[in-house]
């Protein structure tokens, strides 16, 4: 079941969020919760029932293990860090069967040039976050000595539809604390219009921008990788929709996982906040699936010693964590490579600004300027990176870049030659027209996109969605309350509500092709 689909919008959402809070009302807290956990069970197992119990064993054995880390129980044969290295172990051991052992047996036959032949078991759907969360908590377990024995909670913590399938990574201090605020089982029309209006956000981002960029993207690398030629503008203009497809793909998630949470009055943390904006690479992991970099860098980063050994283990540091977190994104070699680019644009990032703190350099160029400069390398860098991320091969990811960097021509498809005449002089008119720059919608669709997503507001700014409240995983307070600007006069909730209305009627007309989200893969 998908978030953009007639099932999950017009059945499964509004019956689960109705029937909660109707057995909240009538039977208590504790049934509403077994309700909401079993809705999603369903949701999980709607995939693909058969890698269900591997989602239920790992919840168990991680609920199991982490009564023992944490010292709520003991042993007196087994230490605690023994049983954490376990448990970490067996985490790891799982999700390296599942996602890595075919890669890693055909990566052995190539170094060795020996026939390693393993056949990859299917890949069960949202193994890497579910592990991910689990091994966070072990950790924390571990580190901190408490935690929250009530089973249900943590199963539902794991297993909560939303965020389960694609994140956002939660921390458990982040969601299980919630079940327990009396605003969760009661409905609230400020929860509602916040809930409904960032859903809608992401429906529109997803169906209408990035399921209309895919097409461009998917033709130009499908070709590619199919061994063609690929010319100047059919290489950027595939890899810019790629860039802004994926961009909206990840923007439309994560609002309409916030925004399904947020009916509930449950609050997910924010996971994306306008990362093509970003003046640095350092600013771009800040924010681009923030959860995610969260936890790089406090359950690995920080773990291999950080910046506390100079700046020579810095740099080291950051090369291992973003290698690790390309390979965790996808088994194969091309991920590896995307993290390895971040990994090196990251360091050259912290080593330009210590040299020129070092040195107390001042560049002689207006502020503006600096910051147009320190955008575009920033952005040109990403969408270099995103190339590996999508290309199938090393042979489609280089024949891209040679491409991009014109050394195969610049061509331009001849029905573009009439809104383009001024370029005649210095390209030629008439290719085959492969992705976006081979019509003219392809270029609007790039066009606006960029403006989207240099808008200096995001559309849980717009709703009122905060997350202040636990940014510090500090939850002083009984009860999260949301401001909804909509509801601020009756005829700015009017305005609102017909805006939602016609976005929700734009994105439910094109709902004819149910596309899958890109980081389902992951």
């Amino acid at each position: 079941m998908l978030f953009n689909s007639y099932e999950f919008i017009f059945v499964f959402l509004p019956l689960s969020c109705i029937v909660f809070f109707v057995i909240a009302s009538r039977a208590g807290t504790f049934p509403a919760l077994i309700w909401l956990s079993a809705c999603s069970v369903y949701f999980y197992s709607s995939w693909r029932l058969e890698n269900l119990w591997l989602l239920v064993f790992s919840i168990c054995v991680n609920y199991a293990l982490a009564l023992y880390v944490s010292g709520a129980r003991q042993s007196r044969f087994v230490s605690r860090y023994v049983i954490f290295v376990f448990a970490i172990g067996i985490n790891l051991l799982i999700l390296g069967y599942y996602k890595y052992s075919g890669f890693v047996a055909s990566s052995i036959g190539i170094v060795f040039d020996i026939p390693v032949s393993i056949d990859s078991p299917l890949l069960p759907l949202a193994i890497s976050f579910y592990t991910f969360t689990q091994i966070a908590y072990q950790v924390d377990s571990y580190r901190q000595g408490n935690v929250d024995r009530n089973f249900i909670n943590y199963f539902l913590f794991v297993t909560y539809y939303p965020h389960l399938i694609a994140g956002p990574i939660v921390h458990h201090s982040e969601l299980m604390p919630q079940f327990t605020f009396r605003s969760v089982y009661r409905p609230y029309l400020a929860n509602i219009c916040v809930g409904l209006s960032l859903f809608v956000f992401g429906l529109f981002k997803k169906v209408c921008i990035a399921d209309t960029l895919a097409p461009f993207s998917d033709a130009v690398f499908a070709a590619a990788t199919g061994g063609a030629t690929i010319s100047f503008f059919e290489a950027w203009g595939g890899a810019l929709s790629y860039t802004f497809q994926i961009y909206f793909d990840f923007s439309g998630y994560s609002d309409m996982a916030m925004g399904s949470a947020a009916l509930l009055g449950i609050w997910l943390p924010i996971n994306f906040f306008s990362p093509y904006r970003a003046l640095s690479i350092v600013e771009f992991w800040r924010r681009w699936h923030i959860t995610l970099s969260r936890f790089l860098r406090d359950y690995l980063y920080i773990s291999l010693g950080g910046n506390r050994q100079g700046p020579s283990r810095r740099y080291v540091n950051l090369m291992l964590t973003m290698i690790l977190g390309g390979l965790w994104h996808g088994a194969g070699w091309t991920f590896v490579v995307w993290g390895a680019l971040h990994g090196a644009f990251l360091v050259a990032n912290h080593a330009w600004h210590a040299l020129v703190s070092g040195l107390r350099l001042a560049l002689p160029i207006p502020k503006y300027l600096s910051a147009t400069l320190s955008w575009l390398i920033t952005f040109l860098a990403v969408v270099v990176a995103w190339v590996f991320f999508r290309a199938e091969s090393f042979a489609a990811a280089l024949a891209m870049l040679e491409g991009m960097a014109g050394l195969h021509g610049a061509v331009l498809d001849e029905r573009l030659g009439r809104y383009l005449q001024f370029l005649d002089l210095f390209v030629e008119f008439g290719g085959r027209g492969i992705g976006s720059f081979g019509s003219a919608w392809g270029l609007v669709a790039i066009a606006v996109s960029l403006a989207i997503s240099l808008f200096p507001y995001t559309s849980w700014q717009f709703v009122g969605y905060r997350w202040h409240a636990l940014e510090s995983h500090s939850l002083a307070v009984p009860e999260l309350t949301v401001d909804a600007p909509m509801l601020r006069s009756r005829m700015l909730g009017v305005c609102w509500g017909l805006f939602i209305g016609i976005l929700f009627i734009l994105s439910v007309s094109r709902l004819t092709r149910v596309n899958q989200f890109v980081y389902f893969n992951f």
